[in-house]
């Protein structure tokens, strides 16, 4: 397994949008020598937008290594892939149609490059939701898009901070809308996707997984909704009899209010707000969004474009530079479990030719 510790990761960074405060948090994090120790970054986006930002926030001891192609990445530097020379209008704090389409060329470039295996992982800076919608853009958020990218119908956006990790049933729609798409099928599917996200993307062993009800009081025995005894215990009894070790409908107020999901691996929430709000409450400068279910390792910071404190060098970069982390333990998590699983005699045969390699 050493070598996976041998050859720092290649993490492919999206600017985001260029109004926003992705490019401040991206080189306050890169600021840090350290990480170039334990991670090779190549960073997509715009050149004028990037100086424009780092004038504006007088970072001096900084700068981005230009390279024109992800395989040309240079150990401890921040690799810069610029995507354009055109003037694009910055306009900080601002949304606008140029920032979107910008943002949007950014993840097209890196996923292509990902998927060429020419980075191993991709973290995101924030977008705006709506400037980015368009032809080559039509998804309420990166969750849906990296989907699409790639062929993936069951996924999970699962929020992160050390031992607590959220997924959500449902994800970005509207809440009248969320009990008529509960169905048992769908809570099973995402509860499998968490089950074997938390095994082989994070190695937990045999992983509890606590599931919360949809109403007040996860339902009072029916006296306030039916969903859980009519979907969400029928879901878990079916989970259950998959060998799944999962438990509830627990009250979501409660079950946050005690710090009774300490006791367990994963929670599984039924709709957005109700399990984001106590993710970020408890979390909020160190969270992380990271999609699971997908072929890439894929994470971003648990905040937004942030334009309100645009240029003011007040941005926290810590939910960005975790995002780093968890990328970089997802992927190398990944690979020993895929060694695990793999045929014993073909590793041992790969491992000979490391040493003669060598």
């Amino acid at each position: 397994m050493s070598e996976l510790y041998d050859h720092p990761v290649r993490v492919g960074i999206t600017h985001g949008d260029f109004n926003g405060i992705g490019y401040e948090v991206i080189m306050k994090t890169f600021e840090e020598h350290g990480m170039l120790e334990i991670c090779t970054p190549i960073v997509y986006g715009i050149h004028k937008a990037a100086n424009h930002h780092r004038k504006s926030l007088n970072i001096q001891d900084f700068s981005f290594y230009g390279i024109s192609d992800a395989d040309k990445a240079v150990k401890h530097h921040c690799n810069f892939i610029n995507l354009t020379d055109v003037d694009v209008g910055i306009d900080p704090g601002k949304s606008t149609p140029a920032a979107g389409s910008w943002a949007v060329k950014a993840l097209n470039r890196a996923m292509d490059d990902l998927q060429a295996g020419k980075i191993d992982v991709l973290v995101t800076a924030p977008i705006n939701k709506q400037n980015v919608q368009g032809n080559e853009f039509n998804f309420p958020g990166h969750t849906e898009f990296l989907a699409a990218k790639t062929n993936t119908t069951n996924y999970l956006m699962l929020l992160v901070n050390e031992g607590l990790r959220v997924g959500t049933v449902t994800g970005h729609i509207p809440i009248q809308e969320v009990s008529s798409k509960l169905t048992v099928d769908l809570i099973v599917s995402r509860l499998k996707v968490m089950a074997s996200s938390l095994l082989q993307d994070f190695g937990v062993r045999s992983p509890r997984i606590a599931v919360l009800g949809l109403n007040p009081h996860a339902g009072d025995n029916g006296l306030i909704g039916k969903e859980e005894e009519q979907i969400i215990i029928p879901a878990l009894k079916k989970a259950q009899q998959d060998d799944m070790l999962v438990f509830g409908p627990f009250p979501a107020d409660g079950f946050f209010g005690t710090g009774a999901w300490k006791k367990f691996d994963g929670v599984m929430a039924m709709y957005h707000d109700q399990g984001l709000i106590p993710f970020k409450s408890i979390a909020f400068h160190h969270g992380v969004n990271f999609t699971a279910g997908l072929p890439i390792v894929r994470t971003s910071p648990d905040h937004g474009t942030g334009y309100d404190i645009v240029g003011q060098n007040i941005a926290d970069p810590s939910s960005f530079r975790e995002a780093i982390y968890q990328a970089i333990d997802i992927y190398r998590h990944r690979k020993v479990n895929d060694e695990i699983n793999s045929d014993p005699l073909k590793q041992m045969q790969k491992r000979e030719k490391e040493r003669d390699r060598h």
